[in-house]
C-alpha cells in the first residue's frame, strides 16, 4: 500500500496509532512519512484538532444539474436539499439505528473476506456487493471511508486443497486471491483501502494472544492456546446464543482436553507437513477467529464503526471475534454490527452436497457480471435471496431496457449536439428529478433498501422514452434539456449502486452474446435465421415468416422491424415473465 493510502487510512481515526500498526509500516515509510503520519494521529486526539462539519455527521449531498441564469420556463437549482441522515440495522441491537460514526465525516469498515482455497460462489457475490454499496453509498454521502477486508490464506481448508493438488499452501491461496479479484472486478465492486493477509499479519496476531492471556482469558495446552469463553460473561450477547446450546462437535472443535467444549483456539500447535510460525508457545498457526481481531485492531483501532459479513458468521466467527478482541483490550467497541442475509438456490439451501452450488465464475459464462449484481441488489440485503435463472434471465432483461434507454438518450443528444443546452427545464422534468432524489436518498438512508431505490429511476426512465419515441415526447419544449438532465440523474444513481459501466454500448452487446449463448446460437446463425425471414416476407411467405419470428420468441430472441431493417434483442420468455408477475 502507498504512503498516500496509509496516510488517509490512519488519519481517519481519533485514536493514536496502534503499536501493532506502528511495528508494521516503520519499515515500509519513509522515516520523514512516518513521523509525520505519527504526529497527526496524536493531534487527532486534541480537541483543538478538528476540521470544520456541518450539523449533520457527512456534508449534505449536493445533486447539480445544471447552474446559471435560467432563459427558459424553471431555473435549474445548484443544488438540492440535503440527504436524509442514514439508519443502519445493527444486529448487536436487532434494532435500526441513526448511523453516528466515532469521528464525524469519518468512517471505519471491516468485512470479512474470504478463505482462499477454491473460486468464489454467488454467496461470496452477494456479501461483498452488500458492502460494496454500503462502501459506495458512505462516500456519496461524503464520508471519508477506510475499507478494510481480509484475506485468509492460512486455515485447514487450503493445507487441505493444497495437499490434494500437491501445492504449496500459500502459493495456491495467493492464486486464489488473484482469483476473488478478478471477480471483485467483473462485479463492479470498489478495491477496499486495505486488504491485509494472515500470512502477513503473524506479528500482530501473537501479540493479541499475550494479551488475551495476560488478562487470564486463555490458557495453553501442549502448544496450543485456547480462549476460555467462561472467562467472558458476555459471551453469546451478538448471536443471542447461550453456552449451554453449544453442543461440541457442531460449531467447535471436539478437545477432551479444553476446560470447556465451546473454547476455541486462538493458536494451533504445528502438525507434519503444515506451513507454521513460530511463537511463545512453540512452532504454529493462528487458528480462524482471531485473524479478524488483529487485523482489524492493526489497521483501524480496537474501536471502529462498522463490522461486517453474511449472517452465517455471527456465531461463532464474529461472537468469537467480540470475545478476544474485548479479552485483549478492554476499551474495544464496534459500533455497528451489519449482517446480509443467505443465498438459497430454487428455493433450498445452496450446498455442495446438494450440487446447487454455483461460482461466480459459472454463472457469468452465461449472465453479464452486472446482472448478476442487479440480481443481488434487487432483494434487501438481510432478506433471503433465492437464486434461480428465472431471476436471473428478469434482472438481464431490466439491465438490458435501462442501459438501451441511456444509449438512446444520448446518441439523441449527440445527433442534436447536446451540449448546446439552455439552463432550464420543464417543471414536470424537474419535479421528475426532485422525486427521484428524494426518493432515490429516501431508500438508500433506510438501510439500504436498494430494490425501492432501483424502482425510483422506473419513472424518469418512462419519460426518457416518451421524449425519444412518441409524438406528443418530440415535441416537447425543452426537450433535449428534459433528457440530458433525466440520463444525467439517471447514471448517477446507477454509479452509487455500481450499475454504471464505462461503456454502456459495450454492455449492451455483451448482454446479448451472453443471450445467444444461453439459447446454444452464434450471431452470425441468428443473422441468418433474420435474413431467412426477410427473404419469406419479399416472396409474401407470410406462414414462413410468422413461424421464424415465433421460433426465435420461444427462447428469448424478439425480432424488431423498422424502416432501416430488422433488429433483435434479448427478451424474457413468456412463462418466465408470468412466474415474475405471480412473486
Amino acid at each position: 500500500m502507498g504512503t498516500a493510502s496509509l496516510k488517509r487510512c490512519c488519519l481517519l481515526f481519533s485514536s493514536p496509532i496502534s503499536p501493532f500498526f506502528a511495528a508494521r509500516f516503520r519499515r515500509q515509510l519513509p522515516a520523514p512519512h512516518f513521523s509525520s503520519l505519527i504526529l497527526a494521529s496524536k493531534r487527532l486526539k486534541n480537541p483543538s484538532f478538528s476540521r470544520t462539519v456541518s450539523s449533520s455527521p457527512r456534508a449534505s449531498s449536493s445533486q447539480s444539474v445544471f447552474c446559471g441564469v435560467a432563459n427558459g420556463i424553471t431555473p435549474i437549482p445548484a443544488e438540492t436539499k440535503p440527504s436524509p441522515e442514514l439508519h443502519l440495522f445493527n444486529t448487536m441491537t436487532k434494532e435500526k439505528e441513526l448511523f453516528r460514526p466515532r469521528v464525524p465525516g469519518r468512517v471505519g469498515m471491516y468485512v470479512c473476506g474470504i478463505t482462499t482455497y477454491d473460486l468464489s460462489h454467488i454467496g461470496h457475490a452477494r456479501v461483498y456487493v452488500t458492502f460494496d454499496v454500503l462502501y459506495r453509498f458512505l462516500k456519496h454521502q461524503k464520508y471519508d471511508v477506510c475499507y478494510v477486508r481480509n484475506f485468509t490464506d492460512v486455515d485447514d481448508k487450503i493445507i487441505a486443497r493444497a495437499n490434494e493438488l500437491g501445492e504449496d499452501p500459500l502459493s495456491l491461496s495467493s492464486r486464489y486471491c488473484d482469483e476473488f479479484h478478478s471477480d471483485m472486478a467483473y462485479l463492479q465492486c470498489l478495491p477496499p483501502s486495505v486488504e491485509p493477509r494472515v500470512s502477513n499479519h503473524m506479528n500482530q496476531i501473537i501479540d493479541m494472544i499475550k494479551q488475551i492471556l495476560d488478562t487470564g482469558c486463555a490458557y495453553i495446552i501442549d502448544g496450543d492456546v485456547y480462549f476460555s469463553v467462561d472467562k467472558f460473561p458476555a459471551y453469546g450477547r451478538l448471536s443471542g446464543r447461550k453456552l449451554e446450546d453449544n453442543r461440541a462437535g457442531e460449531r467447535v472443535a471436539v478437545d477432551s482436553r479444553k476446560q470447556n467444549p465451546a473454547d476455541f483456539a486462538l493458536w494451533k500447535s504445528a502438525k507434519d507437513g503444515e506451513p507454521y510460525w513460530e511463537s511463545p508457545w512453540g512452532p504454529g498457526r493462528p487458528g480462524w477467529h482471531i485473524e479478524c481481531s488483529a487485523m482489524s485492531a492493526a489497521y483501524l483501532g480496537h474501536s471502529f464503526d462498522i463490522h461486517g459479513g453474511g449472517m452465517d458468521l455471527v456465531f461463532p466467527h464474529h461472537e468469537n471475534e467480540i470475545a478476544q478482541s474485548c479479552a485483549a483490550c478492554s476499551k474495544s467497541n464496534i459500533g455497528y454490527w451489519v449482517h446480509n442475509g443467505f443465498v438459497t438456490v430454487n428455493e433450498e439451501k445452496m450446498s455442495k452436497s446438494l450440487k446447487n452450488f454455483f461460482t461466480i465464475r459459472e454463472v457469468i459464462e452465461l449472465y453479464h457480471p452486472l446482472a448478476l449484481r442487479f440480481f443481488l441488489i434487487g432483494t434487501h440485503y438481510r432478506s433471503p435471496i433465492n437464486y434461480s435463472m428465472a431471476q436471473l434471465d428478469i434482472a438481464s432483461d431490466r439491465l438490458y431496457y435501462i442501459y438501451q434507454t441511456i444509449c438512446d438518450c444520448e446518441e439523441t443528444l449527440h445527433q442534436h449536439h447536446g451540449n448546446d443546452l439552455k439552463d432550464s427545464l420543464p417543471q414536470d422534468t424537474l419535479q421528475c428529478i426532485q422525486k427521484l432524489h428524494l426518493d432515490f436518498e429516501s431508500s438508500m438512508s433506510d438501510d439500504l433498501h436498494t430494490p425501492v431505490a432501483l424502482a425510483s429511476i422506473s419513472e424518469p426512465l418512462r419519460i426518457i422514452n416518451d421524449l425519444l419515441h412518441t409524438r406528443k415526447g418530440r415535441k416537447q419544449v425543452l426537450r433535449m434539456e428534459s433528457l440530458s438532465a433525466l440520463v444525467k440523474e439517471i447514471k448517477n444513481r446507477l454509479g452509487i449502486l455500481g450499475l454504471a459501466p464505462s461503456n454502456y454500448s459495450e454492455v449492451l452487446q455483451q448482454l446479448k452474446e451472453r443471450a445467444l449463448r444461453r439459447v446454444g446460437l452464434t450471431e452470425d446463425e441468428l443473422l441468418l435465421k433474420i435474413d431467412e425471414r426477410t427473404t419469406a416476407r419479399k416472396n409474401k411467405q407470410y406462414d414462413k415468416s410468422d413461424e421464424i419470428r415465433k421460433g426465435l420468441a420461444a427462447i428469448g430472441i424478439t425480432l424488431m422491424d423498422s424502416h432501416t431493417g430488422t433488429t433483435w434483442k434479448p427478451t424474457i420468455l413468456h412463462d418466465v415473465h408470468e412466474h415474475a408477475n405471480a412473486m
